[in-house]
């Protein structure tokens, strides 16, 4: 990129506690900036008598003492980057001490003291970002590296660091671009009505475009759970077991357990990593007529999660489940929501209880059904296993996966633009009007990557990581 970090963040030299707050065995202080090797001249003596930081070669590892005015604060290891081969693209260290919270304090102390200020969230990957290392969706990738909780969020968030979505949204971009440079040079020519265009070229374009864009769009409900976790609803009668499930399922108790109907009244959630996969299981309150105004908001409140879930697990007492009013509830709540595509799983519950078969047993089982006992915790893994089965291997290794909300709406933004653009064309709609369309698709398309952008934006994003990345 043309803008590099000291246009923006100016050409001060930053430091900060990059590893987790809190004591423990070892910590580590990273400096990025034009002044790291001078200021840390200043605190280090390394072991290795005449070594300058500023001599040494990039990339290697020097140990040595930090102190002030003779005063021994610790032993610490320095880690040399050199200019562009750093993780900011700037001269960096990084300072490994031990990690007494003092230690930590001191050595910040220090580096202040001799010239570097504090770095602000995330100010290290935006430094990276302006020094051209990665482009904008690959920088937002980091954060969420950092903040993935499951195999598949890190699958995820490791590819697209990796620029295997950026990959996508500059072929795209590609593409546009030449024919919008096709378009403007039949604007210089238009009065000798040269047509550099093909216009069959351009539909064809136009259609191939929308349909990877809009496959792109689509992607964003896959890939969106796979980061933040699955949502799992857990529905159900008063006392039909679902918060002893809950529990079952997590191996800990969670919820209250009561024979006292009504007992759940607000919203329990926890979240269970299956085989690489976070589901987040909510637990709600019974449905039935509320007795008081708390309990129906609790019930109010389901049906709020129900619309939220990705999987509807509809819990029933194994030995009163009756076909018909199961057929009943299930066709009543889609008829309230907007989705009609999630997966609903009817959970036979107190399996340890039956004496003889079930009611409408035939019936039950021609559902998607599982027999439990939550509260033995049998066939519980039967549960488990299905719900992994529930997400597609290939969807998590998919390497075009939106699961970004901000790309999520540029995309959106920038297929409405195409459209424009195809019925402007069908329209007989002059040249020069339809190319501002194509290049509002341009713009957002590179929004994505940061090749378009403002300080705005650059705030927003950057203002969410955590201090020292």
């Amino acid at each position: 990129m043309a803008t590099k970090a000291s246009e923006i963040t100016g050409p001060d030299t930053i430091c900060a506690i990059a590893s987790p707050p809190g004591s423990g065995a070892i910590a580590m202080i990273r400096v990025s900036g034009p002044q790291s090797f001078s200021i840390s001249e200043k605190i280090f003596s390394p072991s290795k008598k005449g070594l300058k930081i500023s001599q040494a070669k990039t990339h290697t590892i020097h140990f040595g003492t930090i102190g002030d005015a003779g005063n021994l604060l610790d032993e610490v290891l320095m880690y040399i980057y050199k200019s562009p081969h750093s993780y900011t693209g700037e001269d960096a260290v990084e300072i490994s001490c031990h990690g007494s919270l003092f230690i930590q304090q001191k050595i910040i102390e220090l580096l202040l003291r001799h010239g570097c200020r504090l770095a602000r969230p995330g100010e290290f990957t935006l430094r990276a970002y302006l020094n051209g290392k990665f482009d904008l969706s690959q920088a937002e990738a980091v954060a969420d590296l950092i903040a993935a909780n499951s195999q598949a969020a890190h699958d995820l968030a490791l590819n697209q660091m990796r620029g295997g979505f950026s990959v996508k949204i500059k072929e795209l971009r590609g593409k546009l671009i030449d024919f919008t440079s096709l378009l403007e040079l039949e604007l210089d020519f238009s009065e000798e009505d040269v047509e550099f265009a093909d216009r069959k070229q351009l539909f064809k374009l136009l259609s191939s475009l929308k349909e990877e864009i809009t496959r792109l769009i689509d992607s964003f409900s896959v890939g969106n759970v796979l980061k933040t976790g699955i949502p799992v609803a857990i529905i159900g009668k008063p006392n039909v077991g679902k918060s002893t499930l809950l529990n079952a399922i997590l191996n800990e108790e969670r919820a209250i357990v009561s024979e006292i109907p009504g007992t759940t009244r607000d919203i329990i959630e926890d979240t269970i990593i299956i085989d690489g996969v976070s589901f987040r299981f909510i637990d709600t309150a019974g449905i039935r007529k509320a007795k008081d105004e708390i309990e129906a908001m609790g019930i109010e409140k389901t049906y709020e999660k129900i619309n939220q879930a990705k999987i509807i697990l509809y819990v029933c007492d194994v030995s009163e489940c009756l076909y018909d009013e199961i057929k009943g509830v299930v066709e009543d709540f889609k008829n309230h929501m907007k989705d009609t595509t999630k997966r609903w799983v009817l959970i036979g519950n107190k399996i340890d209880k039956l004496v003889s078969t079930p009611k409408d047993f035939r019936e039950l089982v021609d559902l998607e059904t599982i027999f439990v006992s939550a509260k033995r915790r049998e066939n519980i893994h039967m549960l488990t296993s299905s719900l992994r089965l529930s997400v597609d291997e290939g969807q998590i290794t998919d390497q075009t996966l939106v699961s970004n909300t901000r790309h999520y709406e540029a995309l959106k933004k920038s297929l409405e633009s195409l459209e424009n653009v195809e019925q402007g064309f069908h329209d007989d709609i002059p040249t020069d009007l339809v190319t501002i369309d194509l290049k509002q698709a341009l713009h957002y398309l590179g929004q994505i990557t940061g090749e378009i952008t403002t300080d705005e934006i650059l705030g927003n994003i950057f203002g969410r990581f955590c201090i020292g990345k």
